[in-house]
């Protein structure tokens, strides 16, 4: 039986992550038309060689983006875990809500103020809350 309450959470760091899109591009492009970066020459290029020549307060958007394909993968895999074993409710919806209430917080900091001190605790709390879901799925699964 499939438990859709954590199903909730996944989307909703989904759809944050296609906000960190949205405004990794609102930033990047007229940071790089004020540069007077053409990105048309551009050949071969990736966003990395882009920093030198962009401000970091744009860079830190993309940051966060790349941040967001990273870590949060293993959140999807353990919530479709959880949601099949029908682990997927009450606490564990809970505690899936806490990750992505942290990821948001993180991206949030990352892309704004950047103090590393709060990211890296930010970053600390929903990896405690991801270690607690894939606790829970082994239980679940062995």
């Amino acid at each position: 039986m499939i438990e859709a309450a954590i199903l909730k959470p996944v989307v909703a760091l989904l759809a944050w992550t296609m906000v960190m899109w949205v405004w990794m591009y609102v930033t990047r492009i007229p940071a790089m038309l004020a540069a007077g970066i053409d990105a048309k020459g551009m050949v071969g290029s990736t966003g990395a060689s882009l920093r030198a020549q962009l401000p970091d307060r744009v860079s830190w958007k993309a940051d966060n983006y790349n941040h967001l394909h990273e870590a949060p993968t293993l959140f999807y895999a353990v919530a479709i875990v959880l949601a099949i074993t029908g682990q997927g409710d009450g606490l564990n919806a809970t505690i899936a809500w806490a990750y992505v209430a942290f990821r948001v917080l993180h991206s949030v900091v990352q892309a704004t103020w950047n103090k590393v001190a709060v990211r890296f605790a930010l970053f600390a709390l929903s990896s405690l809350a991801l270690m607690a879901l894939i606790l829970h799925a082994a239980i679940a699964v062995f």
